[in-house]
């Protein structure tokens, strides 16, 4: 038991704190490739990494159809979906107000996970909660929008980003699999790289593609510690922890993305913004502490 509680606590800090630092990564990745095939190349990197430690370590693969059909559908809502759109958004959008919009996926964890069969039920505060996140997001879209310091769909991908990764988690964590989270996390990557790749192809991308020595560092950073390790983990999470325990990176991240855009990549926000952060971050903590107490469920042994 004490093992598994140390797993889960490892497991936390290591998506807590590099997590925190893929945004600004993404932000020195896309200023010069572009998104969705720098995107691309890395999740195809990350795929092919631990495709090669699971065979090395003998881990079961996926035996079912329906194990391919949640590890597809998963990878499209987390990686294309939820992933892409940050990753595309980022061209414009500062890499800390990115972070504290996608910190809003605790929240839609907790209103996602209120529903259908499997649902676990909300109380007063956390939808309390909910709601003040969700003021903090029009404050800080409202004022980006003022500003016209990006395209008003980026802000749209970034309000749209946490729904699907909440979705996607909410859903691997209602269908488990027979192969092991780490299994999952190496398929969806392969898969995600692959539609990624055709989709910037087909958006023309290929005729801008260059690489410099920023892209090359974003990339390699993005690869090994945010795909293979930090995802790892994140996958490994979501079928051994409760949402409410899952959701409290959402306003780790952001501290860590906020910190680090002002320290190196020379961001800062304006005081409505810090506004809206506070807004957003209050609302994920009420979320975060109406709920149940989480705690690792059996399923830890699997791996």
């Amino acid at each position: 038991m004490r093992s598994s509680v140390l797993r889960v606590y490892l497991a936390l800090a290591t998506v807590y704190l590099v997590w925190g630092s893929t945004y600004l990564a993404i932000r020195w990745g896309v200023a010069v490739t572009p998104p969705y095939l720098f995107a691309s190349v890395r999740f195809l990197a990350a795929g092919a990494l631990l495709l090669i430690y699971v065979r090395w370590r003998r881990l079961p693969l996926p035996r079912l159809a329906s194990d391919w059909k949640v590890i597809g559908l998963t990878a499209v809502l987390l990686l294309v979906g939820a992933n892409g759109l940050v990753t595309w958004s980022e061209q414009w959008v500062a890499s800390n107000q990115a972070a504290l919009m996608v910190a809003t996926s605790a929240l839609w964890m907790a209103g996602i996970g209120s529903l259908g069969a499997n649902r676990e039920p909300q109380s007063l505060a956390t939808w309390g909660g909910l709601l003040v996140g969700f003021l903090g997001v029009v404050v800080l879209v409202g004022d980006g929008l003022l500003q016209q310091s990006a395209p008003g769909p980026a802000y749209l991908a970034l309000v749209i980003s946490p729904i699907l990764w909440a979705a996607g988690s909410i859903y691997g964590r209602r269908h488990p699999l027979s192969c092991p989270p780490l299994v999952t996390a190496t398929f969806q990557m392969l898969i995600a790289g692959v539609l990624m790749g055709l989709i910037g192809l087909a958006a023309g991308e290929g005729e801008r593609w260059r690489w410099t020595s920023q892209s090359w560092a974003a990339w390699a950073y993005l690869t090994v510690f945010g795909s293979c390790i930090a995802y790892g983990a994140y996958y490994w999470l979501v079928h051994n922890v409760t949402p409410a325990l899952l959701g409290t990176y959402a306003y780790v991240n952001p501290a860590v993305a906020v910190l680090l855009g002002c320290w190196l990549g020379g961001e800062s926000l304006n005081r409505l913004q810090v506004m809206g952060t506070g807004v957003i971050l209050i609302g994920v903590v009420l979320v975060s502490w109406s709920q149940r107490p989480a705690r690792p469920v059996a399923a830890t042994s699997r791996q």
